[in-house]
């Protein structure tokens, strides 16, 4: 199989499923303001990545949590979580909508993510991730996989938390069509298996002035920036994160089925509940 069929999945997603114009949106003032707010979290972050190999674990994580927070803030978004996560190691596992997700995890779960190669070379994100211990994979190179389940396996087995988006790609995470060919790729569920580690699925969601909505959504060939835009302009922007429950993998499972266990998990049960009501990150015990 070619290394585009093994790593580079597409979604349906195109510009119908973004949100039409004429949605409710902040004034551009406070967009300004937004914007303003989230450089100054990016350089807050560039001495925050200096800091983070020296800080004991504890402290490393609440940096990092503080820091997505903090950054949620500075764009208007709301955060809101419901469930609980692990207190020890386990491999989170999410649906993948927008640049936002990975802040959606940080902010409630610090881990380790795996992040394409690239990522390294991005201003001041690229230097934050590495400081904070992501696992990088070269996409264009799938002979590499084997090592890369390696380390995330070894990252589990020192008892660390690590964070996928096994979808491969992001999608506007509504339309059913759109969602990525052949589903959770499972690769790096054999990780989970190899460290014995839970798998912990989580869907990420995010409404605006009270409905679902696909305007934080990263699509197709539109620019990061254009993305962006739509964020800081978004009036009433949640985002929130579900947690279902851990799935606990037996020495022989196979990690196939437990990636379609965990997709389903991530995108049949948690929907379920969506009806519930959300519970503000600040109420919440997330080390429990």
């Amino acid at each position: 199989m070619s290394a585009d069929g093994l790593w580079r999945p597409v979604s349906g997603c195109g510009p119908d499923c973004l949100p039409l114009a004429g949605a409710p949106t902040v004034p551009p003032r406070r967009r300004v303001g937004r914007l303003v707010g989230v450089l100054g979290m990016l350089v807050l972050g560039v001495g925050l990545a200096g800091l983070l190999p020296v800080l004991p674990a504890r402290e490393r994580d609440a940096a990092v949590r503080g820091w997505a927070r903090g950054t949620l803030r500075a764009l208007g978004i709301r955060l809101v979580v419901r469930g609980r996560l692990p207190r020890r190691r386990a491999l989170l596992v999410a649906n993948h909508v927008s640049w936002l997700d990975v802040l959606a995890v940080l902010a409630v779960a610090p881990a380790r993510l795996l992040a394409k190669r690239e990522v390294r070379a991005w201003p001041l994100v690229g230097r934050l991730a590495a400081a904070a211990g992501t696992v990088f994979v070269d996409r264009a190179r799938p002979r590499e996989l084997p090592a890369t389940v390696g380390r995330v396996a070894a990252a589990l087995r020192a008892g660390r938390r690590v964070a996928v988006f096994p979808e491969g790609t992001t999608w506007c995470g509504e339309a059913a069509g759109c969602r990525p060919g052949r589903g959770f790729r499972p690769a790096m569920f054999q990780a989970a298996v190899d460290a014995g580690a839970p798998v912990v699925p989580l869907r990420i969601g995010y409404a605006a002035t009270g409905a679902a909505t696909t305007a934080p959504a990263f699509l197709g060939d539109e620019t990061l920036w254009d993305s962006v835009r739509r964020v800081l302009a978004a009036r009433d922007l949640t985002l929130s994160v579900t947690v279902a429950a851990a799935l606990h993998p037996a020495v022989d499972a196979d990690r196939r089925l437990l990636a379609r266990a965990a997709e389903s998990a991530v995108h049949l049960v948690p929907a379920a509940r969506r009806s519930a009501p959300p519970v503000p990150v600040g109420e919440l015990d997330l080390a429990a």
